[in-house]
C-alpha cells in the first residue's frame, strides 16, 4: 500500500473492536478505535478519514444516527456498517442515509477486506490497495491482472467477468462469498436477472477447474458461494 489510507473504526464491543483494529492495521490501514458513537463524531470533526466503519448498535450515539450526522459533513467518504441485525428492513435504512455497503456479525476479517477493498476500487482509491496478481488454485494458477487460468502447459483466456468472478472467490477463498455483494460488485446490482447470469458464470468457472477434483465451488444456501481448495 503506497499511502495508508486512514480509517475511522466505531466498535462498541471492546474484544471485536481491538481483532478488527489489530487486522486492519497488519493490512496497512491507518486506523482510529472509538468505543462509542460520541467519541466517533469527535475523531471525525478532527480528522480527515478515507474509511468509515460503523457498528449500528452502539451506546451515545447509534451507527445510523451518527453515519446521517456524518453525511451533513462529507457526503463521498465511504461508510460500511456492521450489524448483528439480518432483517432487510435495517439494511434498507442503512443504504437510505447513505451507506456503501454492511457486513452482518458474524463475519470473517477476509470479507471484511474484500467489501473494504471493493468500495475504494469503486471510490477511486484502487492505485492505493496492494492487488494479489496471482492465485495457486491446487494445480491451477489463476493471474487477475492477464485474466488467465493455466493449469501445466494449457492457457485459458477468461471472460471479463469470469475473472472478476473467480478474483473475488480467490480472495474469500475457503470463506463464504455473499451472493449480494458479488452482485453488486460485478454488474453493479443485484436483481434477479444478473443472478441467473451470474449462475451461469459459476457453472462456467466449475467447468474450467473441472480437471483438478482438490477445488470445488459450492452453493451455500441463502448466502452465497464458497471456493474450497483442498490441498
Amino acid at each position: 500500500m503506497s499511502a495508508k489510507i486512514k480509517l475511522l473504526l466505531a466498535e462498541d464491543d471492546p474484544n471485536l473492536g481491538a481483532l478488527l483494529s489489530e487486522y486492519l492495521t497488519a493490512k496497512g490501514f491507518e486506523v482510529t478505535l472509538c468505543k462509542d458513537g460520541d467519541a466517533g463524531l469527535k475523531a471525525f470533526s478532527q480528522s480527515k478519514f478515507d474509511f468509515i466503519i460503523l457498528d449500528v448498535m452502539m451506546p451515545l450515539k447509534d451507527g445510523f444516527t451518527l453515519a446521517r450526522e456524518m453525511r451533513t459533513v462529507d457526503k463521498k467518504v465511504p461508510i460500511l456498517f456492521l450489524t448483528a441485525k439480518s432483517m432487510k428492513a435495517d439494511t434498507l435504512k442503512g443504504f437510505e442515509i447513505g451507506a456503501d455497503d454492511y457486513v452482518t456479525k458474524p463475519f470473517s476479517m477476509e470479507e471484511l477486506l474484500v467489501r473494504i477493498n471493493a468500495i475504494l476500487r469503486r471510490t477511486g482509491t484502487a492505485q492505493d490497495i496492494e492487488e494479489i496478481e496471482e492465485f495457486q488454485l491446487g494445480k491451477y494458477k489463476f493471474n487477475n491482472l492477464q485474466q488467465t487460468l493455466h493449469l501445466g502447459n494449457d492457457k485459458y483466456k477468461l471472460t471479463t467477468k469470469e475473472n472478476a468472478l473467480l478474483n473475488l472467490l480467490c480472495k474469500n477463498m475457503n470463506g463464504v462469498l455473499e451472493r449480494n455483494f458479488a452482485l453488486n460488485s460485478i454488474w453493479g446490482d443485484d436483481n434477479y436477472f444478473n443472478g441467473r447470469s451470474m449462475d451461469v458464470y459459476i457453472a462456467k468457472l466449475r467447468k474450467h477447474l473441472a480437471k483438478d477434483p482438490s477445488i470445488e465451488i459450492v452453493n451455500v444456501h441463502g448466502r452465497g458461494f464458497k471456493l474450497l481448495v483442498n490441498y
